[in-house]
């Protein structure tokens, strides 16, 4: 045996069947997560050493088939044929065996052997289901293991088998499946029509078979590789067997009954599951609902209970107090510096920080709601609702999680598979009312209409849901014609929660948020910092406040002056930053008694609402935009909030104020 043997495994199989558990338990922490080459879909890579085998493992998308209708199943695919990974190892859920075994069959037709990971046994044993491996291992030729991933049970075996492949190769040739008998010939016609055009890696079976069922983009790669009079020969035989889809899908599934008719054992007629008994009230028109508010309540109430504190103590001691040692050290150092370094770059800093906490509980709340099976049933129940914004129910949880904080609506966003939705619920999160925002409100709207400061708090908070449900609509029927998002989902069982899964995906979205938010923070807080600093050391003389001066006959459109406007600019960092940069630029500090004085003094109802209106509908702070710039991997997609959400707040303050004129 040589000293070092190298292998690569592939990991496929559909969503919800323990993949990423199995993922996690091999690579533990190290592993590497990145977009595929020229894609947006998250690309998971680890190292494991196994039996003196080093084994690199690529976690393929989950996807319930290879028929290239997404880039999660076109990436699965490609990279099973171009790359040629040692083994592809299938994790499928043994509860829904005959559904996973599609992609099984499918991934057959591929060029890499095949172990299959027969996952949730235990589940399926709950549910009333028995799977004899062995049996199931003779009829389809490749290696099955049965596992319950989540108990670390059967992986060890998972991974001797492939090791075995990789040695020893496949004990035998795999039991295939055949598209219906009465096809076949079409499909050898096929076959002898274009093998001498088959670019090279691809199979020429499989191309001819995948021809056959019509799939755009093996079509659209061989138009170009044959010639024009071979390829009309192709489309004439196409055309002449419109059924051919039907007849590959008869086919696997006649293959699915074969390989589970005496390996399966289904739950007894009549037999209620747990599954079952749970989603009576869980996907239940009205109580799926009341359930789900109750859901989202305890969610919200566990994350911003645990999180907010934790964050007000981080920014306080640690970073303040860093903050603190770091002005004494700097203090014989020129004021410029010492800002920099204090203000800038620790602040900055600071601020990414402070989000952890909340990002912790958060991550840690949806991970476990998602790996017992909720998630789905919340998506579910509330479809209906979010489609009337162009939208699915998936979508519903990040933005309810926005009333908290942006950054983990935005990030959250990840729960949804299609990319359309997942950017049109990126695009609109922003606009669901934080608590740094109704912080704001809390403090100023008491000061402009105290007689009536519950009403107006109610109203300039209902404001951006409104302006976000109709901004859907808008985009939905003018950029997206209308397009309305596929929902199809799985409704997985419910079982227990991996909780090593679970604090690896937490650890690894933690960290991906401070290596690639962090950076574009503190870039970004360092070049407010000196807009508001240079060239005097005061703001009210600052670069910041000549932009404000600059656009202060825009702002008189809204009845605000240019104090106003700057301190509406310096939210961009934090939007309490408003507050305390309206106390500095009007000389009262931090004194609610004097800011409550001076504002009154300086500033009418009308512009004051035109005020909070611009706050409540304008850009999000740093850290949003620079999450929506990792989550998109585009500076595209962060422009066009910007400029979408200024445009709004300009319009909708000017809007509000020339009617409030009229009214107060």
């Amino acid at each position: 045996m040589p000293e070092q043997e190298h292998a690569t495994f592939a990991l496929a199989g559909q969503p919800n069947v323990g993949k990423s558990t199995v993922f996690n338990l091999l690579t533990g922490l190290n592993q590497h997560v990145g977009n595929w080459p020229g894609k947006t879909v998250e690309q998971r890579t680890g190292t494991f050493v196994h039996d003196g085998m080093t084994v690199d493992v690529v976690d393929l998308p989950g996807t319930y088939s290879l028929t290239a209708a997404s880039p999660e199943e076109l990436i699965a695919r490609d990279y099973v044929i171009r790359e040629r990974p040692d083994v592809v190892i299938v994790i499928i859920n043994a509860a829904s065996l005959e559904r996973n075994l599609y992609l099984v069959a499918e991934m057959l037709a591929l060029p890499a052997p095949l172990v299959l990971g027969l996952n949730m046994v235990d589940v399926a044993r709950q549910e009333g289901f028995e799977v004899d491996a062995d049996v199931l291992s003779a009829a389809i030729g490749i290696p099955v293991v049965p596992m319950v991933a989540a108990r670390g049970i059967g992986v060890h075996d998972l991974v001797d088998a492939a090791i075995d492949v990789v040695r020893h190769g496949p004990q035998k040739e795999p039991n295939r499946p055949q598209v219906r008998e009465d096809h076949q010939e079409v499909v050898a016609k096929l076959d002898a029509l274009v093998a001498d055009y088959v670019p090279e890696a691809y199979p020429v079976d499989w191309i001819a078979l995948k021809l056959f069922e019509g799939d755009a983009e093996i079509s659209r790669i061989m138009a170009e590789a044959t010639p024009a009079d071979v390829w009309t020969e192709v489309q004439a035989t196409l055309r002449q067997h419109e059924d051919a889809i039907i007849a590959v899908a008869s086919g696997r599934y006649e293959w699915i009954r074969r390989m589970t008719r005496a390996a399966l054992q289904r739950p007894r007629t009549g037999r209620i599951t747990l599954t079952q008994r749970l989603d009576n009230v869980a996907t239940h028109p009205f109580w799926g609902l009341i359930l789900l508010a109750v859901v989202l309540a305890a969610t919200f109430g566990f994350t911003y209970a645990i999180g907010v504190p934790v964050q007000d103590w981080m920014a306080d001691e640690l970073v303040g107090g860093i903050a603190d040692v770091a002005q004494q050290v700097l203090a014989p150092l020129p004021d410029w510096f010492s800002g920099l370094i204090v203000d800038g770059i620790i602040g900055g800093v600071g601020s990414v920080l402070t989000f952890v906490p909340i990002l912790a509980v958060f991550f840690i709340a949806m991970g476990l709601l998602e790996d017992v099976g909720y998630m789905a049933r919340a998506a579910y129940v509330m479809d209906r609702f979010m489609h009337a914004i162009g939208l699915h129910g998936k979508s519903f949880m990040p933005l309810f999680l926005g009333f908290g904080c942006n950054v983990p609506a935005i990030m959250g966003a990840r729960i949804i598979e299609s990319r359309r939705s997942r950017l049109l619920t990126i695009m609109l999160a922003p606009l669901v009312p934080c608590t740094a925002r109704l912080a704001v409100l809390a403090v100023l709207v008491p000061i402009f209409f105290p007689a009536n400061a519950t009403l107006v708090s109610w109203a300039l908070t209902g404001l951006p849901l409104v302006m976000l449900a109709i901004s859907g609509v808008v985009i939905n029927q003018l950029f997206l014609r209308g397009e309305q998002s596929v929902f199809i989902m799985e409704l997985p069982l419910y079982h227990q929660p991996h909780w090593k899964t679970l604090g690896i995906l937490v650890w690894q979205r933690l960290l991906a948020f401070i290596r690639k938010a962090g950076t574009v923070i503190l870039v970004v807080s360092i070049v407010v910092w000196a807009l508001a600093t240079l060239p005097h050391g005061e703001i009210d003389t600052s670069y910041l406040a000549a932009v404000g001066r600059f656009l202060e006959p825009v702002g008189l459109l809204m009845g605000l002056q240019w104090r106003p406007l700057v301190a509406l600019l310096t939210s961009f960092i934090a939007k309490e930053n408003a507050i305390a940069t309206l106390g500095v630029l009007y000389n009262v500090g931090e004194s609610a008694a004097a800011l409550s004085s001076v504002l009154a003094a300086h500033m009418t109802p009308a512009s004051g609402l035109a005020f909070l209106v611009f706050q409540m509908l304008f850009i999000p702070c740093v850290a949003t935009l620079a999450v929506i710039r990792q989550e998109t991997a585009s500076w595209k997609w962060v422009a066009l909030n910007v400029l979408f959400l200024t445009l709004l707040s300009f319009v909708g303050a000017i809007i509000v104020f020339q009617v409030a004129v009229l009214w107060l």
